[in-house]
């Protein structure tokens, strides 16, 4: 079975050059570069990556114009900032070899700086997985700015060992991401027509703050875990006063 790796970038040279280095696994590296400016381009080149440049306002559209242009059986979706170890490399190469058509959930091992946070994530503030080796015409991306939403098929199954996540250099970057992702969904709930109400979203601080860091233990991960359950709890709160109070410029 032929195996392509697909990475999208946008202006990524301080992590692309890494990330790919760790894709030799695979039989070709495609780089979607939306609207690079840095030397993104020539480190794709150097890894010797298939590229395909142009400007997608939405990620979806991004991610499935790569996805489409990939002539493997199967196709392996790593961002920039994350990294496929030798286990995982070696894992995929053999699930491959004689899966049936559909789609497997690779585990994260996310990263705020060099420390790893296994627990906490959730409820739109990071993932723990996702279905990022998929067999072709098994994923399509949705539309929305933000998370879109996934239209899968096939046999659903996982794998056992993870991807490197380096999620947040540190919490400025944390607050920098939730700006974007709350500004994101500002601009999709706009669009929608149903930005919901006060209050509702206002309660949302407390059942998902609870929800990440007692549900899903990050509890365990100290001022870490406080942290990101915070910021899961402010994203519908923020995202619903963006929409209300601000419009698009």
């Amino acid at each position: 079975m032929k195996l392509s790796a697909l990475v999208v970038a946008h202006n990524e040279e301080a992590q692309l050059g890494e990330c790919l280095g760790r894709l030799g696994f695979a039989d070709e590296i495609v780089v979607v570069l939306d609207r690079c400016t840095d030397a993104s381009k020539q480190i794709a080149l150097a890894a010797g990556a298939r590229i395909l440049e142009g400007g997608w306002p939405l990620e979806g559209p991004r991610r499935n114009a790569g996805i489409a242009i990939c002539s493997g059986d199967w196709i392996v979706e790593v961002d920039a900032d994350e990294r496929v170890s030798p286990e995982l490399a070696a894992e995929i190469r053999e699930t491959i070899a004689s899966a049936t058509p559909g789609y497997f959930l690779i585990p994260f091992d996310n990263y705020i700086g060099t420390r790893l946070v296994r627990y906490g994530w959730g409820a739109a503030w990071g993932v723990s997985a996702a279905p990022r080796l998929f067999s072709r015409g098994a994923k399509i991306w949705g539309d929305q700015r933000i998370h879109p939403a996934l239209k899968l098929q096939g046999e659903k199954r996982s794998l056992r060992n993870p991807m490197a996540h380096f999620v947040d250099t540190n919490i400025s970057d944390m607050l920098r991401r939730l700006d974007r992702y709350t500004t994101a969904r500002a601009a999709d709930l706009r669009e929608k027509g149903d930005i919901g109400a006060f209050w509702p979203n206002l309660r949302r601080i407390f059942s998902r703050f609870w929800k990440c860091y007692v549900a899903r233990k990050g509890y365990r991960e100290g001022q870490y875990g406080f942290l990101i359950a915070l910021m899961a709890g402010l994203y519908p709160i923020l995202s619903y006063l963006k929409a209300n109070l601000e419009r698009e410029p």
